[in-house]
């Protein structure tokens, strides 16, 4: 198979973080950029398409994070092979790093690429050969080889409006529960003048607005051999002064620093929105997670953003059914989250992962019982999340307008700077423009919660 012979077709599922999602963008990018056509992921799914639509190549970019996620990513594999019995399958992402024996039990996987491997796929794909090994290839290396950062080829530039930049791997906190040091290495940091390298591209290329992205993403910096930090890098892409917008992934609460808020306070490009894992809200519980703060570091953290930042989305995770997490802890938790101004949660159950300390600890919570204080959280959460975009009726959001109106009511989209997602009557020229709107109403239809508004007034072009 070659991309310049013939125009090989191309899909490509994402499963997980946003981290993963920056590495499928540029992986499409690197591939679109030789010549490859990218087709529709349905077509992975299993979803019927017509025969022009079928990829050539399916790739697959796993997650593992939890249980469910690793069987959901054996799913999708499964689904792959048999919608695209004649494509070549390959397999990447967290799972095919730290689980590439149990991909190669699923017949019809031609390839299983760990995360170092990832750069080169493009390459690998526009040299496949017409004839599939029976068995599948295995190429990874040791996370213990992960030293410094990989940067991937291509700057992906997914759409015109928002962008992510992954600008951080790997993670050296190793929470007892987590397997994601062990899928992704320790942590390692983008060069900060590469970052605002990359940040030029996305903004030439026509993008408004950069997620700066990482898997833990408040360590940056801290292992280049001319030692930085997120404040650090922050400020210098405030004074490059380029992109209309930044905003930040998820970041620890000790780690969301005093420095950092005040600079999001000043500068009126830096996102209000800030989503801080809390996981538990009880401190035995959190000392066994082996979480570097208690819940009231956590509350104090959270009154201080919404003081000097009233209007500010903050979003938290919540872990539920950790071993030893009695009633009263749960409980903890539960009143912690209904008493602060969070305006969405995350909730997650418990999901012991081989290989981590929590695999192993006494005072395991039986799964109805997790189910039903997870159901018990995500009840707060939308509760919250609802209050959160109430709470601006009537006032103005300045919000990026996106390049995909809605399907179900062909009004355009945005996003406001503050994380409310947004749908407004308006005219095609308006895409990737920042426009005033005034929230007239939140409704809920089929279980979502709808935020429309009217456009008010003109902020910036394209």
């Amino acid at each position: 198979m070659d991309c310049k012979s013939r125009q090989l077709k191309f899909s490509i599922l994402t499963l997980g973080c946003k981290v993963n999602q920056y590495e499928s963008e540029a992986l499409e990018k690197a591939l679109s950029d030789r010549g490859c056509a990218s087709v529709d992921p349905r077509s992975i799914r299993g979803d019927r398409l017509p025969p022009e639509q079928a990829p050539d190549v399916c790739v697959i970019n796993t997650c593992t994070v939890t249980q469910k996620a690793a069987m959901q990513s054996r799913q999708a594999i499964r689904r792959a092979i048999r919608a695209n019995p004649d494509a070549v399958i390959v397999v990447t992402g967290c799972y095919a790093q730290t689980r590439p024996e149990e991909i190669a039990e699923i017949q019809g996987v031609h390839f299983i690429l760990g995360h170092s491997e990832k750069p080169a796929i493009a390459d690998l794909i526009g040299s496949l050969p017409d004839e599939k090994a029976a068995s599948p290839r295995i190429e990874r290396c040791r996370t213990a080889d992960f030293k410094v950062f990989q940067d991937m080829p291509e700057t992906p530039v997914a759409s015109r409006t928002r962008s992510f930049l992954k600008i951080q791997d790997g993670c050296d906190q190793f929470c007892t529960y987590c397997i994601v040091p062990h899928a992704r290495g320790r942590s390692r940091s983008l060069a900060p003048e590469r970052v605002l390298d990359k940040i030029r591209t996305i903004r030439n290329a026509g993008c408004r607005e950069v997620v700066l992205t990482g898997i833990h993403l408040g360590a940056y910096g801290k292992e280049l051999e001319k030692e930085s930090s997120l404040y650090e890098l922050l400020v210098k892409i405030r004074d490059l002064d380029t992109i209309d917008r930044v905003r930040i992934s998820s970041i620890e609460p000790n780690e969301l620093t005093e420095d950092i808020v005040a600079l999001a306070a000043d500068w009126p490009g830096f996102c209000p929105h800030f989503h801080i894992p809390l996981q538990s809200g009880d401190d035995g519980v959190l000392e066994r997670m082996r979480r570097p703060y208690t819940r009231d570091f956590f509350r104090r953290l959270v009154i201080n953003i919404k003081e000097k930042l009233p209007h500010a989305a903050i979003g938290a995770d919540c872990l539920i059914g950790f071993p030893g997490e009695t009633e009263a802890a749960f409980e903890y938790t539960r009143r912690l989250i209904e008493e602060l101004p969070v305006s969405y949660l995350h909730v997650f159950p418990f999901s012991a992962r081989q290989g981590t300390p929590a695999w192993k600890f006494p005072g395991k919570v039986p799964d109805r019982e997790i189910k039903g204080r997870c159901a018990i959280m995500r009840d707060i959460g939308n509760r919250k999340k609802r209050g959160f975009y109430e709470s601006f009726v009537g006032q103005r959001l300045e919000t990026l307008v996106e390049e995909r109106r809605d399907p179900e009511s062909d009004m355009l989209r945005g996003m406001s700077a503050n994380y409310i997602p947004v749908s407004m009557p308006g005219p095609d020229p308006w895409k990737n423009t920042i426009q005033a709107v005034e929230v007239l109403e939140v409704t809920r239809k089929a279980g979502k919660l709808k935020v429309m508004g009217k456009v008010i007034g003109h902020i910036a072009d394209c």
